[in-house]
């Protein structure tokens, strides 16, 4: 199994348009609606980045490597009933405690919003699944059109909320959910092959580890103008950390597409007990972030600053240690996605929680000894949260080949191996 060129390309456009499209939903509507009525918005949007690392994540790439290491896709339908009454659980409890929060998180009452958290909870389940099964199948075209097709499916709903005069934020908020609506354009995405047996508790154990450890990697990710808010910043250093993780980040968003065609890839040397290839993968994935980091650090110190008021304009100003730990941060937390990819192919879920969770251990302990400013203090927190990660994820990759059993390869999605 090899990386096709003209896949990867297909992702990467795929990765990059959707990206943009998000971002341009969210535009428009805090263009259409004041500040104050896209606050709920805000927020839903906020939640929906979450859920999706949560949730979409570990449920694709659950589905993914299941198929690859089975060779069918049985044991993928035969847990979906209990995964997806998880889903609906989760949902429902959500909504009931956004709805309780609702003054706080929306500023307002009724149970439209709370609703819609709810439908963002099972909208990224239903497009996990989806992802999941043409990343399985190999369809990397049609994911790729997927990536693009949710996004400008909200876009339009957006901008004909615009045309048609429309400025409630509900309105505006459906139009967000909607894009989940995408994937009735791939019926064939939603059907699986009938399961011949009963599935292990194992599939369940895989999507909780994997899902809490994606969900602490988005806190980390994105998190920061929350951290230097209530560590003392000024709403100036916010909004300027704001844009320079944004811009760093841009990397990362372009992986998040590719990285499609890595679990298939990985699990099938895996499944083969191919042990010299994976630490060859390890060395490489290593070697390529420690390189990246070390270049990207340079540039953030050099023309970073300059190239945040560049894209955001000259009224947002960080300064060149910022910016360079800022790029160095978002370049481990690209080698991290790829090291999590393996690890999970390794099934080893709860070592990608393991490896977050000693990641805001250690951030927590950097924020609270380090005596600089604020901004400097979120900076440095940021990096040394990505390179703990890094560490942990690498340690738990290497528990992982050395418990490949060279007689029964097929035995690995069984809990013996999930350390």
């Amino acid at each position: 199994m090899r990386l096709r060129l003209r896949d990867t390309s297909a992702l990467a456009v795929g990765s990059v348009v959707s990206g943009l499209l998000a971002y341009v939903f969210f535009a428009t509507t805090t263009r259409v609606l004041d500040p104050a009525d896209a606050s709920p918005v805000s927020v839903l949007w906020t939640y929906w980045s979450f859920s999706a690392a949560a949730i979409t994540f570990p449920i694709q790439h659950w589905i993914a490597r299941t198929v690859t290491a089975h060779r069918n896709e049985a044991e993928v339908r035969s847990a979906l009933p209990r995964v997806f009454g998880i889903v609906a659980a989760t949902a429902l409890a959500l909504g009931v405690l956004s709805w309780l929060a609702r003054n706080g998180l929306f500023h307002r009452d009724g149970l439209a919003f709370p609703a819609l958290v709810a439908g963002v909870t099972l909208g990224s389940a239903v497009t996990g699944m989806a992802r999941g099964t043409l990343t399985a199948r190999r369809r990397f075209a049609n994911l790729a059109v997927i990536f693009v097709a949710e996004n400008a499916v909200r876009c339009l709903g957006a901008a004909g909320l615009a045309v048609a005069g429309v400025r409630q934020p509900v309105a505006y908020g459906a139009a967000l959910l909607i894009g989940y609506a995408v994937v009735i354009g791939w019926p064939a995405a939603l059907r699986l092959q009938s399961a011949a047996r009963v599935s292990s508790r194992a599939p369940l154990r895989f999507l909780r580890g994997a899902s809490s450890g994606q969900l602490l990697a988005q806190v980390v990710l994105t998190g920061g103008p929350v951290l230097l808010a209530l560590g003392g910043g000024t709403p100036v250093e916010v909004t300027a950390l704001f844009a320079g993780l944004a811009l760093f980040r841009a990397p990362y968003v372009l992986a998040l597409g590719l990285v499609s065609q890595l679990t298939g890839l990985f699990t099938t040397f895996v499944v083969q007990n191919r042990r010299s290839t994976l630490d060859a993968a390890r060395r490489l994935i290593i070697g390529l972030t420690v390189a990246t980091t070390i270049l990207a650090s340079a540039f953030g110190g050099t023309v970073g600053s300059a190239s945040v008021q560049l894209v955001f304009g000259p009224a947002v100003h960080l300064g060149r240690l910022e910016t360079g730990l800022l790029a160095a941060g978002s370049s481990l937390a690209l080698g991290n996605l790829v090291l999590t990819v393996l690890v999970l192919a390794l099934h080893r879920p709860s070592g990608v929680a393991r490896a977050w969770l000693a990641a805001f251990a250690v951030a927590a302990g950097c924020f609270s000894l380090v005596a600089v400013s604020p901004l400097d203090r979120t900076c440095w927190t940021f990096v040394v949260a990505q390179t703990t990660a890094f560490v942990v994820l690498a340690v738990e990759e290497a528990f992982g080949r050395v418990r490949l059993s060279a007689n029964s390869p097929h035995a690995l999605p069984s809990t013996r191996t999930d350390g």
